[in-house]
């Protein structure tokens, strides 16, 4: 399967974590393509689309906040205090999550399914599509 990659979704979240409000609404309307996974390149692109609308969301609620900049403003002691609190740290939380989603809506079966590629192939790429997805996350926000 063919690599991808976020990067105009990294660059815009990266530009709403620095505070450029005006492109908050662009990344939301991102956000809900990538949900309903409506201009997918290939089968690992629509995985990675979940994972992010996933990842992003999860990354609000272990936060407390969907406020990007408060979210990258917070030190380190905060989030060790988040990280204790939650009794877990945020890129396995994240990755964790991204994969219970995955299993849970059977996203193997229908990714599977819509292009028509045997379901092992997108079972075998659950684990490292999600520690890519929080990787490019946690870097974005850091």
């Amino acid at each position: 399967m063919a690599a991808v990659e976020f990067s105009k979704f990294y660059i815009l979240l990266n530009a709403v974590k620095n505070g450029d409000s005006e492109k908050r609404k662009e990344l939301e309307e991102m956000l809900k393509s990538f949900e309903a996974s409506s201009d997918c390149e290939s089968a690992l692109h629509e995985l990675g689309q979940k994972y992010i609308y996933v990842g992003i969301n999860e990354l609000y609620e272990y936060a407390g906040t969907k406020d990007l900049k408060a979210i990258g403003d917070i030190e380190k002691e905060q989030w060790e205090d988040i990280k204790n609190e939650r009794k877990s740290e945020l890129p396995p939380h994240l990755a964790n999550t991204m994969i219970s989603y995955a299993k849970e809506n059977n996203l193997s079966k229908e990714i599977s399914k819509k292009w028509e590629l045997p379901k092992r192939d997108i079972e075998k790429n659950l684990m490292n599509m999600a520690r890519y997805i929080t990787e490019g996350i946690i870097d974005a926000i850091d």
